[in-house]
């Protein structure tokens, strides 16, 4: 009798971690060819004005420079195809510190390198250079999307007056870096007038359309390949001008060409986290009815460019309340254009709302559960559409007994363990949950009994384990085991796919898998021309009717009564912390996250997944901070030796839950995104328990020692 187990939902091991942990797996620059020459980049060191001159000459004498390439000899490129941040090298103007401003190209990255610094570049400056923020956010300006104009429920605001309970306060989190482990990197390779691009792109489809138009090419002219990327979090999302100018060298040296950005080239060449003040103010009965909600945000953007994350989000679905305003301000400054960034608007808006409520909950004397589950909404309160499912109460509840939350002081300051205060706190979060449009090809082959299976599909693997779920989903789809299916992916000559952003990824592949597979199952039967009691899997078919090899492709879209419905995947944080009382050391002892995002394809990878996110928020909430020096634009910060992305010992125990969650109204398989909801509250949950254990409420990131000790 075959074994009927299903692979979907095991804790599998990644199918592809043998390859990375010998390192076998290509990335990015790992691609030879033949007459390899190397580009370094070059940047402007002032944050406005425009380059009077640029002399080359000494760079030029040094041995192995190939070409030096600035806005004087640069082909003529469409800065409207696409890509982010500008710094085209089409005219002498700058607008931030750290612009790309050249390239040198060299034999060598070590030739490249040196020349790059004999480079000498006079300016004009612009005076009224935009690079305080502390100044420019008192008079900010509207945003230029309509997206972002003010959202009014009810009386908005105003209704605040009435309220028997206030809560006013501001919250402050900094710019913040992304820093995947492979920094932004590229191949270009032209072949003819075809261009091929290794490179690490988050949306495969996108990079290739992207860099075609920025060309002036057709999108098929472009290939971009891109089966392994070392992290992304939202900066490999929008491509940057270093994708383009790699091809742009390969171009004008008529040779490969390998540009890959130093660890302080990240800091001013891909975007970042923008710094967010945001004013939380909560109206309450005193009973814990909320009666009006204010998330008013002042954020920058660049000066020729807008992009503003939506930190009102959590805000807007999170709580019932009948009066609410979400509020963004913008100040145009001469820094790099802000991106996407993990989570982006939910875990920074979040800390603000969620600290706003711990807040709200220890003035009213209130277990700070009790008083979210007082305020559960029925429905979306944003528009009124009911959920396709949500399990806050359920994460808070299964949370607070995992945890332990019963042990948990009130009385912030009564908790001691030696010389330390111990503190727990809890925060919500949401994100989500959508299918975009993505196809999938499903190529079988027949050895004596054995059936083999090739899964094609342009999406992309961020380290997320995509190249995993996509082989248990056409495992159970085909009725064959993992081993004997192969995952191509990461290449845009592959059947277009959504990409690894917004948490859409696993659904919209796995649901685009899983149709294949039923698609060439119903084929496979068709071409039988028999009937069957029991529905046959596919290589049941391919054995029965003697079939050497059969394919097909199929695409696949959300169910259309999705939108008529709310879809979120949802959670509950918990955090203990230790507070030293001599030193303000603050140290995460335990961490709990409890998450409802619908049918889990792999535990382990999805575990994983949640406790990346959870890091990354330990990191924001006590370490990671980009800091500008406001003398001149340029990051003070620009290392790992500066910038502390959490190590091990900066993290403790580390425990994720899910709850049982079925949910089949967004996708056919009941998938939820997981990348980004990770990250939501953590920041929050941390700075409450930090609260409970030292009875200081710190509402600017990061808490760090300075904040919590005496003045």
């Amino acid at each position: 009798m075959k074994d009927t187990k299903k692979i979907i939902g095991q804790g599998i091991d990644r199918i592809d971690g043998i390859m990375k942990i010998t390192g076998k797996a290509s990335y990015a620059t790992d691609y030879p060819a033949k007459n390899m020459a190397y580009a370094v980049l070059f940047k402007s060191t002032i944050a406005a004005g425009k380059i009077t001159r640029i002399n080359t000459a000494e760079a030029e004498k040094l041995p192995g420079v190939i070409k030096i390439i600035t806005h004087e000899n640069a082909p003529k490129l469409n800065v409207k195809g696409g890509l982010r941040g500008g710094a085209l090298l089409q005219g002498p103007e700058i607008t931030f510190h750290g612009q790309h401003i050249g390239m040198v190209v060299a034999e060598t990255f070590e030739q490249a390198t040196a020349a790059a610094h004999l480079v000498q570049v006079k300016y004009q400056q612009d005076q009224a250079e935009k690079i305080d923020f502390e100044k420019l956010a008192k008079n900010p300006e509207m945003p230029k999307g309509k997206e972002l104009a003010d959202l009014v429920r009810g009386a908005g605001k105003a209704a605040l007056v009435n309220a028997e309970v206030k809560i006013e306060q501001e919250y402050e989190t900094p710019i913040e870096h992304h820093h995947p482990m492979e920094p932004h990197a590229t191949v270009a390779v032209w072949e003819g007038e075809n261009l091929i691009l290794y490179n690490g792109s988050q949306i495969i489809n996108g990079a290739q359309t992207a860099a075609a138009a920025t060309l002036n090419l057709k999108p098929e002219q472009v290939r971009i390949i891109s089966p392994y990327i070392g992290g992304g979090f939202g900066s490999k999302g929008g491509q940057w001008a270093n994708l383009v100018l790699t091809a742009v060298a390969a171009k004008m040296t008529s040779r490969p060409v390998k540009l890959a950005l130093t660890r302080q080239q990240m800091f001013n060449s891909v975007g970042l986290r923008q710094r967010n003040i945001q004013k939380i103010s909560l109206g309450a009965t005193k009973d814990g009815i909320l009666t009006t909600l204010a998330h008013e945000i002042i954020s920058h953007t660049a000066v020729d460019s807008e992009y503003i994350e939506p930190c009102g989000d959590c805000s807007k679905v999170m709580y019932e309340v009948p009066n609410s305003l979400i509020s963004y301000r913008v100040v145009p400054m001469n820094i790099i254009l802000p991106t996407y960034t993990r989570g982006p608007g939910k875990s920074t808006g979040s800390f603000a709302l969620e600290s706003a409520m711990d807040e709200l909950a220890h003035q009213l004397k209130m277990d700070p559960i009790a008083l979210r589950i007082k305020n559960e909404p029925k429905k979306d309160p944003s528009n009124g559409k009911p959920w396709s499912s949500r399990t806050t109460v359920k994460c808070l509840e299964e949370g607070a007994k995992a945890f332990g939350w019963e042990k948990r002081k009130s009385t912030p300051g009564t908790n001691f363990s030696g010389d330390d205060l111990i503190g727990y706190g809890v925060a919500c979060g949401t994100y989500p949950a959508r299918q975009r449009e993505s196809s999938a090809a499903i190529k079988l082959s027949r050895k004596s009994r054995l059936v083999y299976a090739v899964v094609e599909i342009a999406a992309s693997d961020l380290g997320t384990g995509t190249n995993t779920i996509l082989a248990q989903t056409a495992a159970d789809g085909l009725g064959i085991p993992v081993a004997q299916i192969t995952i191509k992916l990461g290449d845009s000559d592959l059947p277009p796919a959504a990409g690894s952003v917004g948490s859409v990824g696993a659904s919209s592949f796995a649901n685009a898998v899983n149709d294949a597979c039923n698609k060439i199952t119903d084929e496979l039967i068709a071409k039988s021309g028999k009937q069957f009691f029991v529905r046959p899997t596919a290589s049941d078919l391919m054995n029965s009717e003697n079939i050497a090899a059969f394919e097909t492709q199929s695409t696949s879209k959300a169910p259309v009564e999705a939108e008529q419905y709310s879809a979120h995947s949802f959670n509950a944080n918990f955090a203990e912390v230790s507070i030293n009382k001599n030193t303000g050391m603050v140290k995460v002892t335990r961490f709990l996250a409890v998450t409802g995002a619908g049918k889990i394809l792999n535990p382990k990878t999805a575990r994983s997944q949640i406790i990346g996110g959870n890091i990354w928020g330990i990191g924001m909430a006590l370490t990671e901070e980009s800091v500008i020096d406001p003398r001149y634009g340029n990051f003070a910060t620009r290392s790992f030796a500066d910038y502390h992305v959490p190590a091990n010992l900066d993290v403790g125990q580390l425990d994720a839950m899910f709850i049982n969650e079925v949910d089949l109204i967004p996708n056919k398989m009941g998938v939820k995104g997981i990348g980004e909801v990770g990250i939501v509250g953590v920041a929050a949950a941390i700075a409450n328990a930090v609260f409970n254990a030292i009875g200081k409420r710190i509402r600017s990131l990061p808490i760090t020692p300075d904040k919590l000790l005496p003045s």
